[in-house]
């Protein structure tokens, strides 16, 4: 990191209390349990807790001084000392102000679904070429991005961020904080319609990524989306490009799916089509995760021979259709359980019927609450239990209290009622799979990031034992 105290107190306008201005920072953390001697400790506040109180173990180990809104709490501590008056506010100025010693693109990636995925394919696909800044893991909050960009060094020649929210103004203050080139959208769903109560309003949202674009810089959209399309229509001023099946500048064609291995296409762009691609990542929907990427690498200059190498070995995140064949009982586990929406929940299961029909083996579903719907909730589960029926899932398990609607849609629309069963816990879930699971059964378990549907995969992938 190239910091000093004196940039870091211009940077979050703070008031320097003592110490050396021109000591260099050697890095910047927010956890007193692994800062190391050197870096600057910004203690956050929480709904559970307040970061001013580790501020002696931070001492402890060597920092080399403290961000903070109450001095009482560095009453003894050495190093360099600011008083700011929002801690978190502070760290998102900080990480602005060393963004922009990187005069670097950047491409920021929002949606309701597929975000991770697409931020992912997107780096993989540029790192073909350039060294390459990202987003690890689900670092996409208001915390995390910040994070991220303080990792920035002399070596990186572009980035690539995941902006996450839950509300308005959210996106907004993320995009200002990193000034990206090119945003990308890949889609309009019901995540956080709880909040927002909308899907005009989650459009709206997610369109502030827009509000902290660079000077002349694009947008890259899924043309496929509908609400994307009336974004575009709100935004005269900025240059739009489109991806899509349907519709785009950059088209997918002649698709077509191996299941568990993968799927193939050929792309058409500007009356030209680059053939055989290969994506190592099961689903047709992510398809459109991986024309984002094919279209900012274009956009960057690569050639369709590095795009291609790049989708060929990409690896999807854990417990994303992470799909195993388990040795001992020939069960093939489809782990979804990282998150839910209504959009994600079929796309998991129109896989799981694929390779049901496929193998020719029983299709068994768990799956738990969505969460975050509001009333929107239960008719949203009810729809996913239709749609269970419509693909002829052999076995239904819900966990959860609004997953109940799920299993009255599979019966509504027609499953027989002896394969239907819920639950109220994972454990009760696993007591049935117990019972009904046999050699060879393919399984999809997927749910919202806080039921935890894991718990399900570890027993099966357990053979049974914890």
């Amino acid at each position: 990191m190239n910091l000093t105290v004196d940039e870091v107190v211009k940077a979050c306008r703070g008031k320097f209390i003592k110490g050396n201005p021109q000591e260099s920072i050697l890095g910047i953390s927010i956890d007193s349990r692994n800062i190391m001697p050197g870096e600057l400790f910004i203690p956050l506040k929480g709904e559970r807790f307040d970061g001013h109180d580790f501020i002696t173990e931070a001492c402890k180990r060597g920092a080399a001084g403290f961000l903070t809104s109450n001095l009482e709490s560095v009453k003894g501590c050495e190093g360099s000392i600011i008083l700011v008056e929002d801690t978190l506010s502070a760290l998102q100025d900080i990480a602005h102000f060393y963004r922009k010693k990187f005069p670097i693109p950047f491409i920021a990636v929002t949606g309701s679904t597929g975000k991770t995925t697409t931020k992912d394919l997107i780096s993989k696909v540029l790192s073909q070429r350039f060294n390459v800044l990202k987003t690890t893991g689900n670092l996409n909050n208001q915390i995390g991005l910040p994070l991220t960009l303080l990792k920035l060094n002399s070596q990186h020649q572009i980035g690539v961020v995941e902006m996450g929210m839950s509300g308005f103004g959210e996106i907004a203050r993320l995009t200002k904080i990193v000034n990206p080139r090119i945003a990308v959208l890949t889609n309009i769903g019901l995540s956080h319609i709880e909040k927002l109560g909308s899907v005009e309003n989650i459009a709206k949202a997610k369109s502030e990524i827009f509000e902290g674009l660079e000077q002349n810089g694009k947008a890259f959209l899924n043309a496929d989306d509908i609400h994307l399309l009336e974004i575009r229509r709100k935004f005269p001023h900025i240059e739009f490009k489109t991806y899509g099946i349907k519709n785009g500048d950059i088209r997918a064609v002649n698709i077509v799916s191996s299941g568990q291995k993968g799927i193939t296409f050929d792309i058409v762009s500007d009356e030209r089509t680059e053939y055989g691609f290969i994506l190592k990542i099961p689903g047709v929907h992510n398809v459109y995760n991986a024309l984002a990427a094919v279209s900012v690498g274009f956009e960057f200059g690569l050639n369709p021979d590095e795009i291609q190498a790049a989708l060929r070995d990409f690896k999807m995140s854990k417990m994303r259709l992470e799909i195993t064949e388990e040795k001992d009982s020939n069960l093939i586990i489809i782990n979804d359980a990282y998150n839910a929406s209504p959009d994600s929940m079929k796309a998991a299961l129109n896989l799981l019927q694929e390779i049901s029909s496929q193998r020719g083996r029983r299709a068994v579903a768990v799956l738990g609450n969505m969460l975050e719907m509001g009333t929107w909730g239960p008719p949203a589960h009810r729809e996913i239990g239709r749609f269970v029926a419509e693909k002829g899932i052999d076995y239904l398990i819900t966990v959860g209290d609004v997953a109940e609607y799920i299993a009255a849609g599979a019966k509504e629309g027609g499953m027989p009622g002896d394969r239907v069963f819920s639950f109220k816990t994972n454990m009760e879930a696993i007591k049935k799979l117990e019972e009904i699971k046999k050699e060879y059964d393919i399984i999809l378990v997927k749910g919202s990031r806080g039921m935890k549907m894991e718990e399900i995969v570890h027993y099966l992938s357990c053979g049974g034992n914890f």
